[in-house]
């Protein structure tokens, strides 16, 4: 693998332990446009200096941290104190829960994951045997893990073939959907609307969802402007694009389940009538018939 590992150590459920290795399920980089802030009169890159009020411009090795704890007032924090607070620096995603799939509320994602390997021959089988049994069982993971300095929240659970392990925020570190219900109001609710409603999302629900098809336009049309200035090109502005109409709730569900109704199949064409060939009952009669007019003619 050409990707290089962001971090290496154990994973540990009770007494299992075995070598891993994480690395970034993200790509950082790929597919972004960084822009630097340049002086609007000379186009030189503006640097950022650290100064203070005082004594002008420092250095990094004349700061410290601090904390406000009134108006222009600080208590100043030790470095090393900071690093006591962070946690041993044990090298192992500690495992102490398991539960059924889904029942980490996404809200409490941090936004970074990362895939989890087994870090040489002897990690392979047991990592084997603990993803086919959470994904057997639909189980995922909740751990802790010391990252870059400080103790972390994970979630770790089957992804393919792989583990994959996700930041989690702590619980005072979320805004529970409660604190918000204030700002709704009890809607009555028509059976018609309902039907509607349900008949749009069924037409709109995919078996299977293909993340291919969403592209960052915006980073298309960033390069597409970069190479049209590098080449000295004028630039012309797209029309706007017309703003969404507030229409009747009824009416645009029904224009919504008609836009995305499936044509109707064209009706068979009619075929002519076939002549069916007589039955095994009727052949034998017919012989003796045919028979019997010739006998009444001899």
């Amino acid at each position: 693998m050409a990707a290089r590992a962001y971090w290496k150590g154990y994973l540990k459920i009770s007494l299992v332990s075995l070598p891993v290795k994480a690395f970034s399920a993200s790509s950082e980089t790929s597919g972004q446009i960084h822009l630097n802030q340049l002086h609007a009169e000379c186009h030189s890159r503006i640097k950022y200096v650290k100064t203070c009020p005082i004594h002008g411009e420092v250095t990094n090795d004349e700061i410290v941290s601090g904390y406000e704890f009134a108006k222009d007032q600080y208590v100043v924090i030790d470095p090393e104190q900071i690093e006591e607070l962070r946690g041993p620096g044990d090298k192992s995603v500690n495992i102490d829960t398991f539960v059924k799939a889904g029942t980490i509320e996404p809200i409490y994602y941090a936004g970074r994951t990362y895939y989890l390997l087994p870090e040489g021959p002897v990690g392979q089988k047991p990592y084997a045997l603990i993803h086919k049994a959470m994904e057997e069982e639909g189980l995922e993971a909740i751990g802790e893990v010391v990252l870059s300095g400080r103790k972390q929240l994970m979630l770790l659970r089957p992804v393919g073939r792989l583990l994959a392990m996700t930041g989690l925020r702590y619980a005072p570190q979320v805004k529970q959907p409660a604190g918000f219900e204030d700002e709704l109001t009890e809607e009555k609710l028509g059976e018609q609307e309902l039907q509607l409603t349900r008949q749009l999302m069924g037409a709109l629900t995919s078996e299977e969802l293909d993340l291919e098809k969403y592209r960052d336009d915006y980073v298309e049309k960033l390069t597409e402007i970069i190479q049209a200035k590098v080449r000295g090109e004028e630039l012309v502005a797209p029309p706007p694009e017309a703003q969404p109409q507030v229409i009747n709730l009824m009416e645009a569900l029904k224009a919504s389940v008609e836009r995305i109704k499936p044509p109707a199949a064209k009706p068979a064409a009619e075929k002519p009538p076939r002549r069916m060939a007589a039955s095994a009952k009727e052949r034998p009669a017919k012989k003796r018939a045919e028979g019997g007019r010739k006998r009444k003619s001899g």
